[in-house]
């Protein structure tokens, strides 16, 4: 897993690919420490070859979630921690054994992508894309080459297929042993969560975030859904809160 980090004065962790530098930037000029990293298989951390590496979607909570927040508590001792999570890296950090020393948590259009909680005039799209293409794709390559496609990040077939069969319950992908110790993690989390997604995302419903927030059912929860034009646009969607434009809107309320 690779790490990147940048100095200043609070501490912030933040998973992502290229598409969230900016916004880890800005953080840092506002007085944040703050530590971005890739998962298992995807961006700097891809192995050099993804067919029968092994990782699972699972693992990047359980491992590298768990690895970056230890490294932060060992890095800066007292001090806040605070997480930004976007799509499933809202979602993972019940995932993580070290999870009960976060302070707060921020979630950006975050949910597990269970199919009957998508967009209901884009269900049926997405369904076939994501639960009947990738898979099927999966199986025959050997992992899911979703950049040749323009769809993401090609993927390891653990984690396209923990993605294409998860069910209305996250923990049904695990065995049947393993469920009391995961669902145990999500309760131990105690942070104050703050969700957020704009009405036109297509994966972060109402449904489907209400769905991932029951987990973390210790925690202080709240759901806020933004209109595309309170931001001064037409559309916004899933990744769009991350674009540079929208620095002095929603960039700007995240600090406080």
């Amino acid at each position: 897993m690779r790490f990147r980090a940048g100095r200043e004065s609070s501490a912030t962790l933040n998973g992502q690919i290229s598409l969230y530098h900016r916004y880890a930037q800005f953080l840092a000029r506002h007085g944040f420490h703050v530590l971005t990293y890739d998962y298992r298989g995807i961006g700097a951390s891809r192995p050099p070859r993804l067919r029968g590496c092994g990782y699972r979607w699972r693992d990047w909570g359980t491992l590298d979630f768990d690895a970056a927040l230890r490294f932060l508590c060992d890095a800066l001792p007292g001090m806040p921690l605070h997480v930004v999570g976007h799509s499933i890296g809202g979602f993972l950090p019940g995932y993580a054994e070290a999870a009960p020393a976060l302070s707060r948590i921020l979630t950006v259009g975050a949910q597990y992508a269970y199919w009957r909680d998508y967009a209901a005039h884009r269900r049926l799209r997405l369904l076939l894309k994501w639960h009947v293409a990738m898979p099927m794709l999966t199986a025959a390559l050997g992992y899911f080459p979703g950049r040749r496609l323009g769809w993401l990040e090609d993927l390891p077939a653990g984690v396209a297929n923990e993605w294409s069969f998860r069910g209305s319950r996250f923990e049904s992908c695990h065995e049947a042993r393993e469920r009391t110790e995961v669902l145990e993690r999500f309760a131990a989390v105690k942070a104050p969560i703050l969700a957020v997604a704009t009405a036109d995302d297509e994966y972060a419903t109402p449904a489907a975030m209400r769905r991932g927030l029951s987990y973390y059912c210790h925690s202080p929860r709240m759901m806020v859904v933004l209109p595309p034009r309170s931001l001064g646009s037409e559309a916004v969607g899933h990744f769009g809160l991350f674009h540079t434009r929208h620095e002095v809107t929603f960039w700007i309320s995240t600090l406080r």
